[in-house]
């Protein structure tokens, strides 16, 4: 990725500024980190990453600092280390062995602040490597003035059935969707769960919404993405763009589906 398409993936995903949270399945932590090296790519000042649910540890090569300590902590440590470095990882302990602990998301609406962070990055929300998922009553866990929430989908799950294997949470995908549990899921069913206030759009209040359809690796997943976006678009008015994305790619953007 180039400066050119780190821009043009910042802009495509509202993700220049404040804090940005990705919800979801199927590629929240890479959408997460491809951001962030779309930031250091365009020369932001000081990015942070975080979580506010249990997650894995970014990849060293990524961040130039990280800080996981007790919120106390955070909150003495945190901000000169902001103005140290360009991108700072941070969070809590966890009791899992290899993984971080979720943050508190007022705490990380004031680490943002002191730390004087251009953006803040968040990891939002849980789905154990599965391809989709809906959403408990009590997630995400979006910060208070959340200004971005990312929506993510990955078009892999188009075609296979509706199952553990696929989905996390599947009773509640069943019920957002419609999809019986073992059918195939079609574009229709990943449009409404992109567009259900109990499925991606859950909690997300005033934030500008960008769902992101990833996993788009060639023409065939493609052609399944541009429909499940143009279904979604025509569903709902509560966002503009659908943004079709294969992170693993040089440049991430595959192809944006507008109004």
């Amino acid at each position: 990725m180039d400066a050119e398409s780190a821009g043009r993936l910042l802009d495509l995903l509202a993700a220049r500024r404040g804090l940005v949270a990705a919800v979801g399945a199927g590629g929240k932590k890479s959408t997460l980190y491809r951001l962030a090296e779309a930031h250091r790519l365009v020369g932001s000042a000081s990015v942070g990453l975080t979580c506010t649910v249990t997650s894995g540890a970014p990849p060293k090569s990524l961040i130039e600092a990280r800080l996981v300590a007790a919120p106390e902590r955070l909150a003495a440590e945190l901000p000169p280390l902001a103005r140290l470095h360009h991108l700072v990882a941070y969070a809590q302990p966890s009791p899992k062995p290899g993984r971080l602990g979720g943050l508190p998301g007022e705490l990380i609406a004031r680490l943002h602040d002191a730390g004087d962070f251009t953006v803040t990055l968040i990891k939002a929300d849980g789905a154990r490597m599965r391809w989709i998922k809906a959403p408990r009553d009590d997630e995400p866990v979006l910060p208070e003035g959340v200004a971005t929430v990312l929506p993510v989908i990955s078009i892999r799950a188009l075609g296979q059935p509706l199952d553990p294997a696929t989905a996390h949470r599947i009773e509640r995908v069943a019920a957002v969707t419609g999809a019986a549990p073992g059918e195939p899921l079609g574009p229709i069913h990943l449009a409404r769960l992109l567009t259900s206030t109990q499925g991606a759009l859950q909690r997300v209040g005033d934030a500008v919404v960008v769902p992101v359809l990833n996993m788009v690796d060639d023409a065939a997943r493609q052609a399944a993405a541009r429909e499940v976006a143009r279904l979604a678009l025509a569903a709902s008015n509560r966002f503009e763009r659908v943004v079709l994305t294969s992170m693993i790619a040089a440049d991430p953007v595959v192809e944006v589906v507008g109004r």
